[in-house]
């Protein structure tokens, strides 16, 4: 499934420019741990989270993370100088377009060790922000439905095979594929289409085929036949 039709597009924002008390008073008003932070054209600039407010006060090792927003955000022992949200801010932001599928989303998210990634548009402006419980509603897709897509959309529509010659199950997304097919290329192409249907977590094949046309080869004409000319 793509990261567009997963992604929360009401996303709450923040200049680089703000206070970090602005900063702390939205997150808690919101109750989420993070901002994304844009300039005038809705273009990313970069996201501040709980832990660029703890990195700014070190020294309190001991406060918790909640203790330290409230801290930030209250009129009380505020610092003299007061910081901004571009001095705290994460810049180098991983992000992906809407197009790409909440498996990578997943990849990235484990790589990186992040649990949001910004989506945007060709010119960086911010579409919308995808989170690691966005992705598990692709993944708990129930049986019911991925069976469906696989035995009508990829079956039916996509390699015209008939459904008689595949039994298809899927246990908690762990789809299994048996039958008899006319090629191998078939066999294959089912198998790596039906990893690529939103809620498949793995794919396991029994298929066989009559056929293995992936190992036919381009033979000399006969002794007087000539090649048509093209």
């Amino acid at each position: 499934m793509k990261v567009g039709h997963l992604m929360t597009t009401d996303v709450i924002t923040i200049g680089r420019d703000a206070s970090l008390k602005e900063a702390a008073r939205r997150m808690i008003d919101a109750g989420v741990s993070g901002l994304v932070v844009t300039d005038d054209d809705g273009a990313l600039d970069g996201v501040i989270t709980e832990a660029d407010f703890v990195k700014t006060e070190s020294d309190r090792r001991a406060t918790k993370r909640a203790r330290l927003l409230r801290w930030f955000s209250s009129e009380e022992g505020f610092p003299s100088t007061e910081r901004h949200v571009a001095d705290v801010m994460t810049a180098d932001v991983v992000t992906l377009g809407p197009d790409a599928d909440h498996a990578e989303a997943a990849r990235v998210m484990r790589k990186a060790g992040i649990k949001r990634i910004p989506i945007v548009d060709d010119q960086s402006k911010l579409l919308g922000i995808v989170s690691r419980s966005d992705i598990l509603r692709a993944f708990a897709r129930p049986d019911a439905d991925v069976l469906k897509e696989i035995r009508e959309h990829v079956m039916g529509k996509v390699l015209w095979i008939d459904p008689k010659r595949v039994e298809v199950s899927s246990d908690e997304g762990n789809v299994t594929l048996s039958g008899r097919l006319e090629t191998k290329s078939d066999a294959t192409l089912l198998e790596d289409l039906a990893k690529r249907v939103d809620g498949v977590v793995s794919v396991k094949t029994a298929l066989t085929w009559e056929v293995d046309n992936t190992k036919l080869e381009m033979v000399s004409p006969p002794p007087g036949r000539h090649r048509p000319n093209l």
